[in-house]
Protein backbone atom coordinates (compact mmCIF):
# COMPACT_ATOMS: atom_id res chain seq x y z
CA UNK A 1 0.00 0.00 0.00
CA UNK A 2 1.36 3.42 -0.96
CA UNK A 3 2.02 5.78 1.94
CA UNK A 4 0.62 9.27 1.67
CA UNK A 5 2.70 11.45 -0.64
CA UNK A 6 1.97 14.76 1.09
CA UNK A 7 1.98 16.38 4.52
CA UNK A 8 -0.80 18.50 5.95
CA UNK A 9 0.75 20.69 8.64
CA UNK A 10 -1.80 22.23 10.98
CA UNK A 11 -2.08 25.96 11.47
CA UNK A 12 -4.30 28.10 13.65
CA UNK A 13 -7.86 26.73 13.91
CA UNK A 14 -9.34 30.02 12.70
CA UNK A 15 -6.91 30.56 9.79
CA UNK A 16 -8.46 30.26 6.34
CA UNK A 17 -5.03 30.23 4.66
CA UNK A 18 -3.56 27.12 3.10
CA UNK A 19 0.02 27.43 1.85
CA UNK A 20 0.41 24.94 -0.98
CA UNK A 21 3.98 23.78 -1.72
CA UNK A 22 3.78 21.31 -4.63
CA UNK A 23 7.25 21.34 -6.20
CA UNK A 24 9.85 21.56 -3.42
CA UNK A 25 10.84 17.88 -3.12
CA UNK A 26 13.46 15.88 -5.03
CA UNK A 27 12.24 12.49 -3.75
CA UNK A 28 11.43 9.81 -6.35
CA UNK A 29 10.41 6.31 -5.14
CA UNK A 30 12.74 3.57 -6.47
CA UNK A 31 10.08 1.87 -8.59
CA UNK A 32 9.20 5.20 -10.23
CA UNK A 33 12.90 5.92 -10.76
CA UNK A 34 13.15 2.66 -12.69
CA UNK A 35 10.81 4.08 -15.34
CA UNK A 36 12.93 7.19 -15.96
CA UNK A 37 15.43 7.05 -18.83
CA UNK A 38 18.02 9.46 -17.40
CA UNK A 39 21.24 8.35 -15.77
CA UNK A 40 21.87 9.40 -12.19
CA UNK A 41 23.91 12.50 -13.03
CA UNK A 42 21.42 13.57 -15.71
CA UNK A 43 18.56 13.06 -13.27
CA UNK A 44 20.27 15.14 -10.60
CA UNK A 45 20.69 17.99 -13.05
CA UNK A 46 17.09 17.69 -14.19
CA UNK A 47 15.97 17.89 -10.57
CA UNK A 48 18.12 21.01 -10.16
CA UNK A 49 16.18 22.64 -12.99
CA UNK A 50 12.67 21.44 -12.22
CA UNK A 51 12.53 21.58 -8.40
CA UNK A 52 11.30 24.72 -6.65
CA UNK A 53 14.13 24.41 -4.16
CA UNK A 54 13.71 25.67 -0.60
CA UNK A 55 10.08 26.74 -1.08
CA UNK A 56 8.98 24.41 1.74
CA UNK A 57 11.46 26.17 4.02
CA UNK A 58 10.15 29.58 2.94
CA UNK A 59 6.62 28.43 3.77
CA UNK A 60 7.83 27.12 7.14
CA UNK A 61 9.35 30.51 7.99
CA UNK A 62 6.05 32.15 7.08
CA UNK A 63 4.06 29.73 9.22
CA UNK A 64 6.28 30.45 12.22
CA UNK A 65 6.25 34.23 11.73
CA UNK A 66 2.57 34.83 10.93
CA UNK A 67 0.26 36.14 13.63
CA UNK A 68 -2.16 33.29 12.94
CA UNK A 69 -0.22 30.37 11.53
CA UNK A 70 -1.46 29.21 8.12
CA UNK A 71 -2.04 25.58 7.29
CA UNK A 72 0.46 23.97 4.92
CA UNK A 73 -0.04 21.29 2.29
CA UNK A 74 3.39 20.10 1.18
CA UNK A 75 4.18 17.55 -1.54
CA UNK A 76 6.73 15.03 -0.27
CA UNK A 77 7.57 13.73 -3.76
CA UNK A 78 9.20 15.29 -6.81
CA UNK A 79 7.02 16.63 -9.59
CA UNK A 80 8.83 14.08 -11.79
CA UNK A 81 6.61 11.48 -10.11
CA UNK A 82 3.41 13.39 -10.89
CA UNK A 83 2.80 17.11 -11.14
CA UNK A 84 -0.27 17.71 -8.95
CA UNK A 85 -0.91 21.12 -10.47
CA UNK A 86 -1.53 19.93 -14.01
CA UNK A 87 -4.91 19.01 -15.39
CA UNK A 88 -4.99 15.20 -15.63
CA UNK A 89 -6.54 15.27 -19.13
CA UNK A 90 -6.52 17.04 -22.50
CA UNK A 91 -7.22 20.43 -20.89
CA UNK A 92 -3.54 20.64 -19.92
CA UNK A 93 -1.61 22.81 -22.38
CA UNK A 94 1.73 21.46 -21.18
CA UNK A 95 0.94 18.14 -22.85
CA UNK A 96 2.28 19.86 -25.97
CA UNK A 97 5.81 19.60 -24.53
CA UNK A 98 5.40 16.25 -22.77
CA UNK A 99 4.81 17.80 -19.36
CA UNK A 100 1.24 16.97 -18.41
CA UNK A 101 0.38 15.40 -15.06
CA UNK A 102 3.06 12.75 -15.77
CA UNK A 103 6.11 14.12 -17.56
CA UNK A 104 7.50 12.27 -20.55
CA UNK A 105 10.02 14.97 -21.50
CA UNK A 106 12.61 16.97 -19.56
CA UNK A 107 12.95 20.71 -19.12
CA UNK A 108 15.18 20.62 -22.22
CA UNK A 109 12.64 18.51 -24.17
CA UNK A 110 14.73 15.34 -24.09
CA UNK A 111 13.02 11.98 -23.47
CA UNK A 112 12.31 11.38 -19.78
CA UNK A 113 10.18 8.23 -20.08
CA UNK A 114 9.89 5.66 -22.86
CA UNK A 115 7.69 6.24 -25.89
CA UNK A 116 4.20 4.92 -25.22
CA UNK A 117 4.57 5.20 -21.43
CA UNK A 118 1.20 4.70 -19.72
CA UNK A 119 0.64 7.43 -17.10
CA UNK A 120 -2.51 5.85 -15.65
CA UNK A 121 -0.84 3.88 -12.82
CA UNK A 122 0.99 6.97 -11.55
CA UNK A 123 -2.20 9.03 -11.84
CA UNK A 124 -4.09 6.45 -9.81
CA UNK A 125 -1.36 5.93 -7.24
CA UNK A 126 -0.23 9.52 -6.64
CA UNK A 127 -2.14 12.22 -8.54
CA UNK A 128 -5.69 11.27 -7.56
CA UNK A 129 -5.02 10.79 -3.82
CA UNK A 130 -3.11 14.08 -3.73
CA UNK A 131 -5.96 15.93 -5.44
CA UNK A 132 -8.45 14.38 -3.05
CA UNK A 133 -6.29 15.32 -0.08
CA UNK A 134 -6.00 18.93 -1.21
CA UNK A 135 -9.76 19.13 -1.79
CA UNK A 136 -10.32 17.76 1.73
CA UNK A 137 -7.94 20.35 3.20
CA UNK A 138 -9.90 23.12 1.47
CA UNK A 139 -13.18 21.64 2.71
CA UNK A 140 -11.84 21.69 6.27
CA UNK A 141 -10.93 25.40 6.03
CA UNK A 142 -14.38 26.17 4.60
CA UNK A 143 -16.04 24.27 7.42
CA UNK A 144 -13.91 25.94 10.08
CA UNK A 145 -13.82 29.52 8.80
CA UNK A 146 -16.34 29.93 6.00
CA UNK A 147 -13.63 30.48 3.42
CA UNK A 148 -10.35 29.08 2.13
CA UNK A 149 -7.43 31.05 0.70
CA UNK A 150 -4.85 28.99 -1.18
CA UNK A 151 -1.44 30.61 -1.59
CA UNK A 152 0.68 28.60 -3.99
CA UNK A 153 4.42 28.85 -3.26
CA UNK A 154 6.70 28.37 -6.29
CA UNK A 155 10.00 29.45 -7.77
CA UNK A 156 11.30 29.75 -11.32
CA UNK A 157 14.70 30.03 -13.02
CA UNK A 158 16.25 33.35 -13.94
CA UNK A 159 16.54 32.34 -17.60
CA UNK A 160 13.79 30.53 -19.53
CA UNK A 161 14.09 26.79 -20.02
CA UNK A 162 13.18 25.14 -23.34
CA UNK A 163 9.97 23.58 -21.97
CA UNK A 164 8.38 26.94 -21.16
CA UNK A 165 5.51 27.81 -23.49
CA UNK A 166 5.46 31.49 -22.51
CA UNK A 167 9.09 32.09 -21.63
CA UNK A 168 9.46 35.18 -23.78
CA UNK A 169 7.69 37.45 -21.27
CA UNK A 170 9.20 39.53 -18.47
CA UNK A 171 10.79 37.59 -15.60
CA UNK A 172 10.41 39.83 -12.53
CA UNK A 173 11.85 38.97 -9.11
CA UNK A 174 8.32 38.05 -8.01
CA UNK A 175 5.49 36.93 -10.28
CA UNK A 176 1.92 36.87 -8.96
CA UNK A 177 -0.29 34.32 -10.70
CA UNK A 178 -3.99 35.02 -10.67
CA UNK A 179 -7.34 33.56 -11.66
CA UNK A 180 -10.23 35.76 -12.75
CA UNK A 181 -12.70 33.83 -10.60
CA UNK A 182 -10.63 32.94 -7.54
CA UNK A 183 -8.23 35.87 -7.00
CA UNK A 184 -10.02 38.78 -5.29
CA UNK A 185 -8.46 42.22 -5.85
CA UNK A 186 -7.79 42.65 -2.13
CA UNK A 187 -5.66 39.49 -2.05
CA UNK A 188 -3.65 40.62 -5.07
CA UNK A 189 -3.15 44.07 -3.54
CA UNK A 190 -1.96 42.50 -0.28
CA UNK A 191 0.57 40.38 -2.18
CA UNK A 192 1.87 43.43 -4.02
CA UNK A 193 2.36 45.17 -0.70
CA UNK A 194 3.99 42.18 0.99
CA UNK A 195 6.42 41.38 -1.84
CA UNK A 196 7.14 44.92 -2.97
CA UNK A 197 10.67 44.98 -1.57
CA UNK A 198 12.43 42.45 -3.77
CA UNK A 199 13.24 44.59 -6.81
CA UNK A 200 10.00 44.41 -8.79
CA UNK A 201 6.99 42.26 -9.43
CA UNK A 202 4.46 41.59 -12.15
CA UNK A 203 1.23 39.70 -12.65
CA UNK A 204 0.93 36.49 -14.70
CA UNK A 205 4.36 36.63 -16.32
CA UNK A 206 6.20 34.40 -17.06
CA UNK A 207 3.70 32.05 -15.41
CA UNK A 208 0.00 32.62 -14.96
CA UNK A 209 -2.93 31.19 -13.07
CA UNK A 210 -3.14 29.54 -9.70
CA UNK A 211 -4.14 26.17 -8.28
CA UNK A 212 -7.64 25.38 -7.04
CA UNK A 213 -8.86 21.78 -6.53
CA UNK A 214 -11.17 20.78 -9.36
CA UNK A 215 -14.32 20.34 -7.19
CA UNK A 216 -14.07 24.07 -6.40
CA UNK A 217 -12.46 25.43 -9.56
CA UNK A 218 -14.65 28.07 -11.17
CA UNK A 219 -17.54 27.09 -8.90
CA UNK A 220 -17.07 28.26 -5.32
CA UNK A 221 -16.25 31.94 -4.71
CA UNK A 222 -15.48 31.17 -1.07
CA UNK A 223 -12.19 29.68 -2.30
CA UNK A 224 -9.62 32.36 -3.02
CA UNK A 225 -6.26 31.61 -4.60
CA UNK A 226 -3.02 33.29 -5.59
CA UNK A 227 0.29 31.94 -6.91
CA UNK A 228 3.59 33.36 -5.69
CA UNK A 229 6.45 32.66 -8.14
CA UNK A 230 9.87 33.75 -6.88
CA UNK A 231 12.74 34.11 -9.32
CA UNK A 232 15.46 31.87 -7.99
CA UNK A 233 18.38 34.27 -8.17
CA UNK A 234 16.58 36.36 -5.55
CA UNK A 235 17.20 33.77 -2.83
CA UNK A 236 19.48 30.92 -4.01
CA UNK A 237 22.33 29.92 -6.30
CA UNK A 238 21.19 28.30 -9.55
CA UNK A 239 20.57 25.63 -10.49
CA UNK A 240 19.81 23.61 -7.39
CA UNK A 241 22.15 25.46 -5.03
CA UNK A 242 21.98 26.58 -1.43
CA UNK A 243 19.59 29.26 -0.18
CA UNK A 244 20.87 32.74 0.54
CA UNK A 245 19.88 35.25 3.24
CA UNK A 246 16.91 36.55 1.28
CA UNK A 247 15.12 33.23 1.62
CA UNK A 248 14.21 34.18 5.20
CA UNK A 249 13.14 37.64 4.00
CA UNK A 250 10.79 35.96 1.54
CA UNK A 251 9.34 33.89 4.37
CA UNK A 252 8.71 37.08 6.31
CA UNK A 253 7.02 38.63 3.27
CA UNK A 254 4.83 35.56 2.90
CA UNK A 255 3.91 35.86 6.59
CA UNK A 256 2.90 39.47 5.98
CA UNK A 257 0.62 38.33 3.17
CA UNK A 258 -0.90 35.66 5.42
CA UNK A 259 -1.52 38.27 8.11
CA UNK A 260 -3.27 40.50 5.56
CA UNK A 261 -5.92 37.84 4.93
CA UNK A 262 -8.88 38.47 7.29
CA UNK A 263 -9.92 35.44 9.36
CA UNK A 264 -13.59 35.67 8.45
CA UNK A 265 -15.36 36.32 5.14
CA UNK A 266 -17.04 39.46 6.41
CA UNK A 267 -13.88 40.96 7.92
Amino acid sequence: MTSRSYDVLAGAPDSPVLLHVPHSSRVIPPDVRDGILLGDEELDRELDHITDAHTAEIAAVAAAAAGASPWRFVNRLSRLVVDPERFPDEREEMLAVGMGAVYTRTTHRAPLRPTGFDPAPLIDRYFTPYAEGMAAAVAERLEATGRAVIIDVHSYPTGPLPYELHGEGPRPPVCLGTDAFHTPPALLDAAREAFGGFGGLATDTPFSGTYVPLPYYGRDPRVGALMIEIRRDVYMSEPGGAPGPRARDLGSALAALVDAVPPHPSA
